[in-house]
């Protein structure tokens, strides 16, 4: 079997003090899948996706991202790791509001050599690469790139948000309930598009939801709840 982009053996993860929120015996996501994950509040899923990016680090068990093994490394050498590899789409979008659309899409660039590297190479500079990526998503107005991110209609905002999760071609693409504040039709039209870019980019996508209509769409899902031994209702 070949590497898993994302591989979880054996995880268990709990708060000090408290009972364990995740028990995971196992999880894989493979290069170029688009995996939907069922994850109802309190189910762990924000607990989870914290640990998928080195924010934490379980307390048994192993988590590799391409391969690296994320608990063996310190909490500096995570977070290089996270942003050299991992594009989020925040459930609130999570923009700056006094920086601009394109300074807003160009943010990871500023933390991470190699995704700015693999943006210049791709579109031979990280502005191009960002117009590049926000055309693509239908914001491709130049007076709209240079507006506050805070002057922006929600539907706006999470483009611009697709747009910084995917510049220098991360590995994989998270999306935690980016869909949320949007109707049944632009939903689909935004996955669609999220679907088309994080395969121009070879990304994987990781899409957490509580809304069970939208899987489908992908090319698996799953329940956390069913994977997670430890399912109780907690918050997560």
């Amino acid at each position: 079997m070949s590497q898993a982009l994302i591989e979880l053996q054996d995880l268990v993860f709990a708060w000090p003090g408290q009972a364990p929120l995740l028990d995971i015996p196992a999880l894989r996501l493979e290069a170029g899948e688009a995996l939907f994950l069922k994850g109802p509040s309190g189910s762990g899923k924000t607990t989870l996706l914290g640990l998928l990016g080195g924010v934490n680090v379980p307390g048994q068990g192993r988590i590799h991202l391409l391969g690296q093994d994320l608990g063996s490394l310190g909490q500096g050498a995570r977070d290089r790791f996270r942003v050299d590899h991992t594009g989020y789409i925040f459930q609130q979008f999570n923009l700056l509001p006094f920086l601009s659309v394109r300074e807003n899409v160009e943010l990871p660039c500023r933390f991470s050599n190699s995704r700015k590297a693999r943006a210049e190479q791709r579109h031979g500079s990280v502005d191009q690469a960002a117009s590049t990526l926000l055309a693509h998503l239908g914001l491709d107005d130049p007076a709209l790139l240079a507006r506050r991110a805070d002057s922006l209609s929600i539907g706006q905002q999470q483009r611009v948000a697709a747009a910084r999760a995917l510049i220098g071609q991360p590995e994989l693409v998270i999306a935690d309930e980016p869909t949320s504040a949007l109707d049944a039709d632009t939903r689909e039209a935004f996955i669609r598009l999220l679907f088309d870019e994080c395969r121009a980019a070879g990304a994987s996508l990781l899409f957490v939801s509580h809304d069970q209509s939208l899987a489908p769409l992908f090319d698996r899902h799953l329940s956390l709840a069913e994977l997670n031994r430890a399912a109780t209702p907690r918050e997560a």
